[in-house]
């Protein structure tokens, strides 16, 4: 039994008892009165408790932690509520913190987001998941997920409901295309969670990695086919010497040709393997592209008009083998691409502390939109015209992985019909005086 009825019956037994003894001193109608007057105090104490507990209810949330004062039995229930009010109290607290770690796990994921309720309204997502969609949190909370993200692969997927695959939706955002993989992942009572992951820098390496197998395959095919029609025709056909003169040349060229794409292949793969540590040692950067200029003035068979500028005796900290192939690939392709008769100056200065190394000339230019993908494997802007000259296509990016290796940067700045700069700008730190 409660303490609340203990202390009940034993007022009722007390009450009976005294109004039993007035019952015989003063008589029946002033027993009945004191009995009377007794459970009016009784229903009078307990509906003042109950209207202080009303009022107490009705209180906004933020002083409703002040539990009102009890006396008797109501003592005893106004402790256990305020001991409930403060457990609540915690655990509210508790769940706030653990919402809080929980976002602030969640905003710094580099994936975005969002959380859907059974009717695909936004409950909540992450800054990443803002980014993404074009969707914002303040403002869209509570909206249709489709009323916001509107392209029709993305409302066919949620209608269909068959969530195993993820859906690669392309974007354009701030005049730049993007590519995004969303996932959703049904949780609850028919809640789901959003997840979406930019995945255009991975978009890109795939259509290079396939850009990459198609040109190779392309690049030694030609070779190989005019070496093995050349072999077929001398093994099965009656030849004059000239002919077999002739052949044996074109052979011989598309031989060099093919090892000249195998070597540059290998350094590649050499510059790209992250186990290969550059051997540093100190290179007089004016002789090196003087030994440089003499192979190149052979190139040129004195078409061009070369200049060599040193202003500087620093020296560099770095690889003179992988610097020696990044200083020719971009003096070899001034000479290729810039005209009879044209002008080309190598440079070698110090500015603002940095080494500064370009190369100048005045051939055809570059359209602006080919630039930032010149560095790439095989990328050509004029097929017929690269194969002519005679270059693999991998100079430029092996000239952007030795940069990279020297914690340098590579400028690029052309104008069609005046020419290109090619510019490598090395830290104070490789400079030697």
């Amino acid at each position: 039994m409660s303490n609340i009825w203990k202390r009940f019956i034993y007022i009722v037994l007390i009450t009976l008892f005294f109004s039993g003894i007035f019952w015989g001193i003063f008589g029946a109608a002033f027993a009945l009165l004191l009995f009377g007057v007794t459970l009016f105090w009784i229903a009078l104490h307990h509906v003042s408790h109950l209207v202080a507990l009303e009022r107490w209810l009705l209180l906004p949330k933020q002083v409703s932690a002040n539990i009102p004062a009890g006396s008797g039995e109501w003592d005893d229930v106004f402790a256990y509520l305020a001991r409930y009010v403060r457990q609540h109290s915690q655990s509210q607290e508790l769940l706030s913190l653990a919402l809080e770690r929980m976002r602030n796990v969640t905003a710094a994921m580099p994936d975005g987001i969002v959380l859907l309720t059974e009717n695909d309204r936004i409950e909540w997502c992450n800054p990443v998941a803002e980014d993404h969609l074009g969707i914002s949190l303040a403002l869209d909370s509570g909206q249709q997920i489709t009323h916001l993200v509107r392209q029709v692969p993305f409302v066919e997927y949620l209608l269909v409901r068959n969530f195993t695959k993820p859906l690669i939706l392309n974007q354009t955002r701030r005049r730049h295309k993007s590519v995004f993989s969303l996932q959703f992942v049904p949780y609850g009572f028919n809640q789901k969670l959003l997840i979406s992951r930019d995945i255009t820098r991975f978009e890109k390496l795939e259509t290079m990695r396939q850009d990459f197998i198609a040109n190779v395959s392309h690049e030694l095919r030609t070779p190989l086919t005019v070496i093995s029609g050349f072999l077929d025709t001398l093994t099965h056909e009656e030849t004059t010497p000239d002919f077999d003169k002739r052949a044996l040349a074109l052979m011989s060229e598309q031989a060099i040709r093919m090892q000249s794409l195998v070597e540059d292949l290998l350094v590649l793969s050499r510059l790209e393997n992250e186990q290969n540590k550059i051997n540093e040692t100190i290179i007089n950067v004016a002789d090196l592209l003087s030994e440089i200029l003499r192979g190149v003035e052979s190139l040129s068979t004195e078409k061009h008009l070369i200049k060599l500028d040193i202003a500087t005796q620093s020296q560099l900290l770095g690889s003179e083998t992988e610097l020696r192939s990044a200083f020719s690939n971009l003096i070899n392709n001034a000479v290729r691409y810039t005209p009879e008769s044209g002008e080309i100056s190598i440079h070698w200065q110090e500015k603002d502390g940095q080494g500064v190394f370009y190369v100048q000339d005045s051939g055809i230019g570059i359209e602006a939109q080919h630039i930032p993908r010149l560095t790439e494997r095989f990328y050509r802007i004029d097929t017929s015209r690269s194969r002519e000259t005679g270059g693999t296509g991998l100079g430029l990016a092996i000239v952007k992985h030795v940069v990279n290796r020297h914690d340098a940067r590579l400028q690029i700045t052309s104008e069609i019909g005046k020419g290109s700069r090619f510019t490598i700008v090395f830290p104070a730190k490789r400079l030697v005086a």
